[in-house]
């Protein structure tokens, strides 16, 4: 079954140490994603989700700018981030591993996500929805966002591993109906 994300219930927030001693969030305003899942068989599920880099939001005009620079993002050249799973494993009741191939300004790497399927239900309009939510952390200079400055007592402006969470409210497509 083809699966769509309902962009007004889907998310995708990150967050990364600034002076060593502060942590800044943001969020990805634009995200769209695609699966095809069984509800019955999560583990045979694949999916691929596109985030709009430039869609960034930490809340601060300067800091979002600088973030979507070449010293970071650079998203005049690489406008999307995707992640596209792999393979899925079912750690017990609702928790599942999602391994998949993540792509940060052009570079693909392996990561995992720590998952939560919330299950499938129909909704008062008829349409069939799923749940799911995933954390992972990765190292930002993996990625090719190496951009830093060491300040006294050797603490980095900006920490080298970011924390994302993402939850996604999915849609069935629903199947025409000959006649």
């Amino acid at each position: 079954m083809h699966w769509t994300t309902d962009s007004a219930h889907t998310i995708v927030e990150f967050s990364a140490k600034h002076l060593g001693i502060f942590t800044v969030r943001g969020r990805f305003r634009t995200v769209r994603g695609e699966a095809e899942f069984d509800p019955s068989t999560p583990t045979s599920a694949s999916g691929r989700v596109e985030i709009d880099a430039a869609s960034l939001d930490t809340g601060d005009a300067q800091r979002d700018t600088h973030l979507r620079s070449a010293d970071f993002l650079d998203v005049e050249n690489h406008p999307l981030i995707t992640f596209v799973t792999r393979s899925i494993e079912h750690q017990g009741g609702d928790r599942y591993r999602v391994i998949g191939d993540a792509t940060i300004r052009g570079t693909t790497r392996p990561l995992e996500l720590e998952a939560t399927y919330g299950g499938v239900i129909t909704d008062p309009w008829g349409a069939q929805r799923a749940a799911v939510e995933g954390r992972t952390s990765l190292n930002r200079s993996d990625f090719g966002l190496k951009w830093n400055m060491v300040l006294e007592a050797g603490r980095l402006l900006v920490g080298e591993t970011v924390t994302i969470t993402a939850e996604a409210e999915l849609v069935a497509k629903q199947e025409a109906v000959s006649g």
